[in-house]
């Protein structure tokens, strides 16, 4: 069974509350007449694969994926004012959890209201409890909040009790200074913002807190991969990076699952070697317009066992999901 773990969805409430304006994002028509997500600095073009299941379908098949986790993408609710954050996702996970019931072919992340951590904490256990979701994506940052930050902490707290995953997806990074040019947000920003969030949670001493917390990271865990040696050795000579850790980063690091959306199959295979197969899921960012078309692909050359590339391809995310 292949699993293509990281893929992007607007359900259509969402977007009927998103029409009915008054908040940060809202759904507004071109002159061409393409529907388009609105917010502060960007937009999305609501594209046919971004709202129509069918369209989808067709492009797994082309593809040979079996399953797709469906998961919001920005702008999110996180930026929105607390309340309507919570209502909108509520809208889109009780949306995501109809959407699993009807087609055996879709699973989803839900969607969590990041700027109201209570409310967040108490969202993924309705979910979870209720809907069978079995974790959520969130955000890198909140409105510039890294995420160990104390706030956050309930949401921690409740994902460790319930079991459930917690996704790390990019959002506009904490610093974007210098990144306007050249596209330079999508380019790097957005692995380097996931790879700060991670390395401030393994720092910031979340991970040792919470040694069972399932944790993921999207696009191959960004940059720290790469990284982990100078993040080794910076640890035994600055002693500010040991003050919530009893181990090396790079042993916390080896227990974050990440998505094999990497662009290149040596890539994929050199964080193969650190991570093992065990913590990689196939990802391909769908329909992202910087999306993977070959993820599937990439892990084929792999010099590694067939049992191997199953786990990759679908194994390790089924079991994530519950799914038999």
């Amino acid at each position: 069974m292949i699993i293509d773990f990281h893929t992007h969805f607007y359900p259509y409430p969402y977007l009927d509350e998103l029409r009915k304006g008054g908040g940060y994002a809202s759904l507004e028509q071109d002159s061409s007449g393409r529907y388009i997500i609105k917010y502060t600095g960007d937009y999305n073009i609501l594209t046919s694969p971004l709202v129509l299941l069918e369209d989808r379908i067709k492009e797994m098949d082309r593809t040979g994926v079996d399953i797709q986790v469906l998961s919001l993408t920005t702008p999110g609710v996180e930026r929105e004012p607390p309340q309507r954050g919570v209502k909108l996702a509520k809208v889109t996970n009780d949306a995501f959890s109809g959407i699993e019931k009807r087609y055996q072919r879709f699973k989803a992340l839900a969607t969590l209201p990041m700027q109201d951590p209570g409310a967040a904490a108490d969202e993924l256990a309705r979910v979870y409890k209720d809907l069978g979701m079995k974790g959520a994506m969130i955000p890198s940052n909140v409105s510039g909040v890294p995420l160990d930050a104390p706030e956050f902490q309930p949401i921690f707290d409740r994902a460790d009790k319930l079991g459930a995953l917690l996704y790390i997806h990019p959002t506009s990074p904490m610093n974007t200074a210098r990144m306007a040019d050249y596209r330079l947000v999508p380019l790097i920003g957005f692995g380097v913002d996931t790879s700060l969030t991670v390395l401030r949670l393994v720092l910031g001493g979340v991970m040792e807190r919470y040694p069972r917390l399932k944790l993921g990271a999207s696009h191959l865990g960004g940059v720290y991969p790469l990284l982990k040696g100078r993040i080794d050795l910076g640890s035994e000579v600055y002693p500010e990076t040991g003050v919530n850790i009893t181990r090396l980063p790079s042993e916390y690091l080896k227990n974050i699952y990440v998505d094999s959306c990497g662009y290149d199959s040596s890539v994929i295979g050199f964080v193969q070697q650190w991570l093992g197969s065990s913590h990689i899921l196939l990802g391909s960012d769908y329909p992202a317009q910087i999306a993977d078309p070959a993820a599937v692909a990439r892990v084929k050359p792999l010099k590694i066992p067939d049992g191997e590339k199953e786990q990759i391809l679908g194994g390790n995310a089924a079991k994530l999901l519950g799914i038999e």
